[in-house]
Order: C-alpha cells, then structure tokens, then sequence
C-alpha cells in the first residue's frame, strides 16, 4: 500500500496518518518530524530546516528529497509507505517517482484533505507541545488538564513558532503558491479523492477508510 496525504497546515494530516499507519501496517513517514528530529539533534541539516520553518516557508526541495529518499530506503518501507507533508511542490512529486526504492510502486491514492483557513488558524494557533515528553495538546479539543502543564511529565507546555497566527498565515500562502497544484498534478493522473475534514478526526478517518476501501476495490487492489 503506497498511500499520500496532502493538505494545507493544520488540516489533520498528521492525525489520520498515524490511523491509516495502523490500519494498513505501513510506516508513516512524515517530513516534519523528520525536520524537528534533525532540530532538536542540532545536526547541520537541522539549522538549516530550523530557519526555514520558523518563517513559515518551505524547505528547499533538494533538502526535503534527499531525506525522504535516505527514509524510504529503509526496510520497513518495502511494503508501502504513508507520506504525509511529501510531495510539497511539482519537482518533488517528480522526484518521488524516480527514487529507486519506489519508482516502480506508483501511489495508489492521494488523499487531498479540505478545510477552511478559519478552521486552520483555530487549530494551530491552539496546539501546544511538551518540551519534555514531546506530548502534543489543544487548548481547544485537546487541553491538558492544568493550564499549560503537560499531565504525563508535568514539564510546561509551549506554542511552536509555526504555530503562531502569523506565521501560519504565511504557511496557508506559501501553500497556496507551492504546494495547491499538486492536488491537479494528481487528480489529473486520476489518484485524488478529496475529502472533508472540518468536522471530528474520527469523522474523517472513517470517511476515508470507506473511500479507500471502495477506491482501492475498483482499482482491482
């Protein structure tokens, strides 16, 4: 199962990937905490990342690719793989197709998921992270129980810098600019379904398993 998930920010990519993961026992590979592994390890690539993101652009492509081929060539991805934050742009689409641990899997969905910018901004302008157990949080579907303590490691919770309304503002339009066209690129190779994901993440999940499920019956898979 070779699965891709696209998505402006805070569209809940990262929440129904963890549940297709599971469901069809296939790793989910996702850039940003790809990028936040090498940030937090102050490796030379993640001082890199690090400025890009805090000023809500996108990493360069020969930065991202190179990444996510090293991931792909792992061997828990020989029998598919979830992407979820890659491809952002049309030449890393292209790239992904000539990576040698995957040129011959081409995707079997593309799932595009949509959401108002309202609903975006509410949502990351109230996520919060645990410095110390790296737990995420809500203040709005998800709070902890005492205000900006985290109830695993009681260590203070804190807002990323990309989450902060202005520099997500910044990431909807470099979305927009970059990473919108993808959804055409695919839909256009005839792997795109769209689903709606203003409501619940359960609501969501289950919506796409039964598009899955029905996609991937009359596509003979």
């Amino acid at each position: 199962m070779q699965l891709i998930l696209l998505g402006p920010p805070g569209s809940g990519k990262g929440t129904l990937a963890a549940e297709l993961a599971l469901l069809y026992q296939i790793p989910h590979i996702s850039t940003g905490d790809i990028f936040r592994k090498h940030i937090a390890g102050k490796t030379a690539l993640g001082s890199q990342v690090e400025d890009y993101i805090q000023r809500g652009a996108l990493v360069p492509d020969e930065l991202t690719i190179a990444m996510v081929q090293n991931r792909l060539n792992e061997e828990d991805c020989a029998q598919g793989y979830l992407l979820d934050g890659f491809p952002r742009t049309i030449p890393q689409a292209e790239a992904l197709e000539v990576i040698p641990a995957v040129r011959h899997q081409q995707p079997d969905a593309v799932i595009n998921l949509q959401v108002s910018d309202a609903t975006i901004l509410r949502r990351l302008s109230g996520r919060r992270h645990c410095s110390g157990c790296g737990r995420n949080y809500n203040v709005l579907s998800n709070p902890p129980i005492i205000d900006g303590v985290c109830d695993h490691c009681g260590r203070p919770l804190a807002q990323r810098p990309d989450d902060h309304a202005e520099t997500v503002i910044r990431r909807l339009q470099t979305y927009r600019q970059q990473t919108q066209p993808l959804i055409e690129y695919y839909r256009s190779k005839g792997l795109l379904f769209d689903v709606d994901n203003e409501g619940s993440a359960q609501r969501c999940y289950e919506a796409v398993r039964k598009r899955l499920a029905e996609w991937l019956a009359k596509a003979g898979l």
